[in-house]
């Protein structure tokens, strides 16, 4: 007699138990997420259509619908035009820049003795734990015209980092990248520590340079940790507030330092047209989302080929 035994299909209960379960442990996550971000997210996109400035806020003045009022008279404004240029531009180069710096010292605490690496690591830590305000106080003070060491040392005399608008942006750069390399230092140090030793000892047998190795070996297998790292650092340095505010005073002479984050305070706070304020936030996030949806198709795209026979990393 044959046997009549309902065996499940492969793959019918598995998926089904499987599409649910990482819902599941995500769900508190996703419910203080939601809590936290959804209502002002919707805040902010319906005061964004309105007219919302202090007579609104005072009640002198109804509210009334703008529709794409609001992102017109925004978009054809030539400074945020410039300042949203600007803001690309400046977070490009700090991204670039946190990212080489951190993959370089990432690389170094592989080659360095235990010693000197625990030193490494908790300088970088101490760069990390240290807030925004009091980073960009410390470099301003270290920069100071008058009574800071660097332009003592490189004799500059009384030079002053803040007054160009580009030599202000690099010094912001600078301490962009001073508080954020340590993430990717220790990210991405920690991936190579989980690369088999057996991989690169045969490159290195082969003949391959040190350079050779990361960029045909050890950066292929990074590549979700380093698409990990980019992302965050994007959205961290694409939404830089505290170091432009602080170390420029509020965006520069004339606002030649502006970004968007601070353009939309100034704007919300400075100016009261918080409509106007509203709408550059939402364009943030727009852009934002974009990135990260991006960087979501490109981490699936990466493991859809290297799941597929024959092209192993």
């Amino acid at each position: 007699m044959a046997d009549r035994t309902h065996r499940p299909r492969p793959g019918r209960a598995g998926s089904r138990n499987g599409g649910w379960t990482p819902w599941l442990y995500l769900a508190p996550a996703l419910a203080v997420l939601a809590a936290l971000l959804v209502y002002p997210i919707y805040q902010l996109g319906l005061i964004s259509f309105l007219e919302y400035t202090q007579e609104q806020v005072s009640g002198g003045k109804p509210t009334s619908f703008q529709g794409l009022g609001n992102y017109q008279a925004l978009f054809a404004d030539e400074q945020f035009r410039q300042v949203l240029l600007a803001t690309v531009v400046f977070a490009a180069a700090c991204v670039l820049a946190t990212l080489a710096v951190g993959c370089a010292l990432a690389v170094l605490l592989t080659r360095i003795r235990a010693l000197p690496r625990l030193a490494l690591m908790l300088a970088a830590l101490g760069a990390w734990a240290t807030p925004a305000v009091t980073g960009s106080t410390v470099w301003v003070f270290l920069f100071d015209p008058d009574h800071g060491p660097v332009n003592r040392l490189l004799g500059l005399g009384d030079f002053s980092w803040t007054y160009g608008r580009y030599s202000a942006f690099a010094l912001v750069l600078l301490e962009v990248v001073w508080c954020s390399f340590p993430f990717v230092m220790v990210t991405v140090y920690a991936g190579i520590r989980a690369i088999p030793t057996e991989v690169l000892e045969a490159a290195a047998l082969d003949g391959a340079s040190q350079w050779r190795i990361w960029r045909s070996v050890t950066a292929p297998m990074l590549r979700p940790i380093l698409l990990v790292v980019t992302i965050q650092s994007i959205i961290w340095d694409f939404k830089v507030f505290t170091q432009i505010y602080v170390m420029t005073g509020g965006g520069g002479i004339a606002g030649q330092n502006l970004v968007l984050n601070v353009y939309a305070y100034q704007k919300a706070f400075a100016s009261s047209q918080y409509s106007l304020g509203s709408a550059i936030g939402v364009v943030m996030l727009l852009i934002l989302l974009a990135v990260t949806l991006l960087y979501l198709r490109l981490l699936r795209r990466g493991a859809d080929r290297d799941g597929r026979p024959g092209e192993a990393l």
